[in-house]
């Protein structure tokens, strides 16, 4: 049962999206008031604020497990440090192949001292839009089979797209994803109107 205060945050979740997807889309372009209106309210009534990404690999495991899996991921249409948080799962482009899609872990964002422990590499600090994303896996080697940020180095927030808010593994494994305690609060609205386990099985058998 769907309570009052849950659809009008749901609400407030659409319109919030719909603004910053239309303000991406025109910036500061001449366009009239009656479109930037009519996008906003066809993404608020007509559109959904979550697309489903299946993964595969082993680098995020056990978050996602070592197969892979199907994930429900919340769109970001312009990322920043105030709508992505540090310790949330990201989906993001690889930034060696752009047609490509990675799911990692934001660890640390602009203004963040990073120090290696590798006492060759020169401490830095991450500049204005860069973030640095991580594998969850421990078990892999962290610059030859982990993939992320300490083999490609800092991303750009504006390669974010989404968090994922929601993992099935398979039909009976399957549940909410570990993001910052900011994400959870944001999320749990648009996970309660949006999450639909059948059709996630269905597109995970796909």
């Amino acid at each position: 049962m769907i309570t009052p205060s849950t659809w009008l945050r749901y609400v407030v979740s659409k319109l919030e999206y719909s603004v910053s997807l239309t303000r991406k889309a025109y910036g500061r372009s001449e366009v009239a008031d009656s479109d930037r209106l009519d996008t906003i309210l066809k993404t608020v009534f007509v559109g959904r604020l979550t697309f489903l990404h299946r993964n595969k690999g082993e680098e995020m495991a056990p978050t996602i497990g070592t197969h892979g899996g199907t994930l429900l991921v919340r769109k970001i249409p312009d990322a920043n440090p105030m709508r992505v948080y540090v310790g949330d799962v990201v989906v993001l482009k690889d930034p060696m192949n752009s047609d490509k899609y990675l799911v990692r872990r934001l660890a640390a964002v602009e203004g963040y001292e990073m120090a290696s422990t590798d006492e060759n590499d020169e401490p830095f600090v991450l500049e204005k839009d860069q973030c640095w994303v991580l594998a969850d896996n421990e078990n892999l080697k962290p610059k030859q089979e982990a993939y992320d940020s300490r083999t490609f180095g800092p991303v750009t927030m504006s390669d974010i797209v989404g968090r994922v808010i929601y993992c099935l593994r398979n039909a009976v494994d399957h549940g909410p994803v570990n993001n910052s305690r900011f994400s959870a609060s944001q999320d749990s609205p648009v996970l309660e109107m949006e999450l639909d386990v059948d059709e996630m099985a269905k597109n995970h058998k796909e």
